[in-house]
C-alpha cells in the first residue's frame, strides 16, 4: 500500500518538476526564473528522498546534499546578478 503512495507522489512531483522547468524557461522576468530554479532544486531533493524511501537505501544521500548546495549557490549567484549585474566583484585598485 505504501508503495502505491510513493509511486503516486513520484508522478505528482514529476509534474511539478515539469512545471518548474517551464517557468524557468518561459518566465517573463528574471525573478520568476530564479524562483523556478530554486523550486526545481527543492523538488529534486524531495524526489530523490522519495526514491530513497522506495528503494530502502541511503545511497543517494550525497546526491541530495550536492543538489542542495548547488541550488543554494545558484540562487545566491543569480540574486547577486539581478541586484548588481555582475556575479564576481573585482577591485582593480
Amino acid at each position: 500500500m505504501l508503495e502505491i503512495v510513493f509511486y503516486s507522489v513520484l508522478v505528482i512531483m514529476s509534474g511539478s518538476l515539469f512545471i518548474c522547468f517551464l517557468r524557468a524557461v518561459i518566465g517573463p522576468t528574471m525573478s520568476d526564473r530564479v524562483v523556478a530554479l530554486d523550486t526545481f532544486g527543492l523538488n529534486m531533493i524531495g524526489f530523490i528522498g522519495i526514491l530513497m524511501m522506495l528503494q530502502d537505501t541511503t545511497a543517494y544521500a550525497e546526491v541530495m546534499l550536492v543538489i542542495a548546495v548547488l541550488a543554494f549557490l545558484g540562487s545566491v549567484a543569480l540574486a547577486k546578478f539581478i541586484e548588481r549585474g555582475v556575479v564576481i566583484d573585482r577591485d582593480l585598485d
